[in-house]
């Protein structure tokens, strides 16, 4: 016996939006990316520069780590921005 859903679930209107700055996002990431695997195939001693008493290696890695992190957090926040855009408008489409 199924009760169906707790709460309604309408179509979701920004997941154009959402889709198009998920692949920018990616992109973005993606050249940041290619760079260090560029520098790691191109010249690979120049990953063994000292930055901060650690080498660029480990420099470069954890900024890619902390890069992915502010870029999820960014993503999430225009995403959630144009939800509540997309549901203020179908509210007063409503009315």
């Amino acid at each position: 016996m199924s009760h169906g859903p707790v709460t309604k679930w309408n179509e979701d209107g920004s997941s154009e939006y959402k889709a198009k700055l998920g692949v920018k996002m990616f992109f973005v990431y993606l050249t940041v990316y290619s760079g260090f695997i560029i520098i790691n195939t191109i010249n690979p001693k120049l990953m063994g520069i000292a930055i901060l008493k650690v080498n660029l290696a480990v420099f470069y890695g954890i900024g890619l780590i902390i890069l992915a992190l502010i870029m999820a957090l960014i993503y999430n926040y225009l995403c959630t921005r144009k939800e509540n855009e997309m549901a203020l408008i179908s509210k007063e489409g409503d009315k």
